[in-house]
């Protein structure tokens, strides 16, 4: 969709994260971002077209500005458009009882094993209908817009059963299509075992094997395949068996790993060749190595372990041992009922141990990709897709130093303003 052209200028900070796309960013990269003060960019069809000092842009585009829309960025600061590439999105249905269970002792995998937790919100999303299902997860996504966010990752998982399944993911397909959010769609019929197989779940594993996985692949309805690898949920040995069925049929794996315990999730991730091992809250420092060694993304959601009141994984370590560190919110409802990619990336600060310059790092380029898009979209060079959020704050220390306030100015999605002044654009 053509669109005017649009003129950034006069960016306090313009960051960039320019050459960045080939390989995800680790180690000392990850605090190394590039940018431009007093920053220019020119958007025209979609893309990027230049990216520079303003007295750059004014010398090649001063000619045409009465045909652009010129977005004032003084004072502000101008970051690629924040990508979240772990989320939940599609459900029906909330869990604020569990809440105040876990306020009062109850842990997660207790609430779980009676019934509550992943089951609840399954049965709840069982019910729901296509269009219940699309009007809950619309209201998501436009609430992640606001705070900034491009494109999401949606996992399925709150059916387990081929029909429900199908349901989320075709849910996920309309958004993408008629919402201005990108998303990138993850099977995750592996989400837990249905009570319905509690006592004999190899049973359910064949199933997901022999008619869920073949099927959604058929469809065209994912790009990953993820498990919840965990004690009580599936085994490393079952999880490789789905992971692996999924390769198959051309399902990228993916894998919930080491949340609650060590459980070798992390050596499952670089054994089988996983584009991202999440959570990892637990994982052994054997598993990081492994991790680091087979280049698997190590997707770490700040948010979950703030909410379940536990200790956070350890961001700081998988950084200095090599491993490329994306973050993201986990939305979900029962442990990460949120949408704010700029409070994770707070929290990426203040309880993973990584710098400012790192959680940006990783809610954008290596966000993208841990979801396999960085070649179009995770950093601002020419050529690139226009997504773009421009918070109001002069850089990107005070981002993180002004914690758990929403600092979004304005979003550009594709080349086209869908936030303005903090409120959404009423006609995309």
């Amino acid at each position: 969709m053509k669109h005017q052209p649009l003129w950034i200028r006069h960016a306090s900070q313009l960051v960039t994260l320019a050459g960045t796309s080939q390989a995800p960013v680790t180690g000392a990269g990850m605090n190394q971002l590039s940018f431009i003060e007093n920053g220019s960019v020119w958007l025209e069809d979609g893309k990027i077209v230049h990216v520079g000092k303003d007295e750059e842009l004014e010398a090649i585009f001063g000619s045409r500005r009465d045909e652009a829309r010129i977005i004032d960025a003084t004072g502000k600061l101008v970051t690629p458009g924040l990508i979240d590439p772990h989320t939940h999105l599609v459900h029906a249905g909330s869990r604020q009882n569990e809440f105040n269970m876990r306020l009062h002792g109850a842990t997660y995998m207790e609430i779980m094993n009676n019934g509550g937790g992943i089951h609840a919100t399954t049965s709840a999303t069982r019910v729901a209908t296509h269009d219940q299902l699309f009007a809950e997860s619309k209201k998501r996504l436009d609430q992640f817009l606001l705070h900034g966010v491009t494109t999401v990752e949606a996992k399925s998982g709150y059916g387990m059963t081929l029909d429900v399944e199908l349901k989320q993911l075709e849910v996920a397909k309309r958004l993408h299509e008629e919402h201005p959010v990108d998303i990138v769609s993850t099977f995750m019929g592996a989400h837990a075992v249905p009570r319905e197989y509690r006592d004999h779940p190899d049973d359910f594993v064949e199933l997901l094997i022999r008619e869920m996985i073949p099927e959604v692949a058929r469809r065209g309805l994912a790009v990953f395949n993820d498990v919840f690898c965990e004690r009580g949920v599936f085994t490393p040995e079952q999880s490789r068996r789905i992971l692996e069925a999924g390769k198959e049929y051309g399902l990228l794996p993916k894998i919930h790993a080491d949340e609650i315990e060590p459980y070798e999730g992390a050596e499952l991730a670089a054994e089988i060749g996983a584009v991202s091992a999440d959570h990892l809250l637990r994982a052994s420092e054997h598993g990081i190595e492994r991790m680091a060694q087979s280049g698997v993304i190590a997707v770490l959601l700040p948010g979950t372990a703030f909410f379940l009141m536990a200790e956070s994984a350890n961001g700081r370590k998988m950084i200095d041992a090599g491993v490329a560190v994306a973050i993201s919110t986990d939305c979900n409802p029962g442990s990460s009922p949120t949408v704010s990619m700029p409070l994770i990336m707070n929290l990426g600060c203040l309880k993973m141990g990584m710098t400012p310059a790192e959680v940006l790092t990783a809610a954008t380029i290596n966000a993208a990709h841990a979801i396999r898009c960085a070649d179009r979209i995770g950093s601002i060079e020419t050529g690139k897709q226009a997504d773009i959020t421009i918070f109001e704050v002069p850089d990107y220390m005070t981002l993180q130093y002004r914690y758990g306030v929403n600092h979004v100015h304005t979003v550009i999605k594709r080349g086209a303003v869908v936030v303005s002044d903090g409120r959404l654009i009423e006609e995309f």
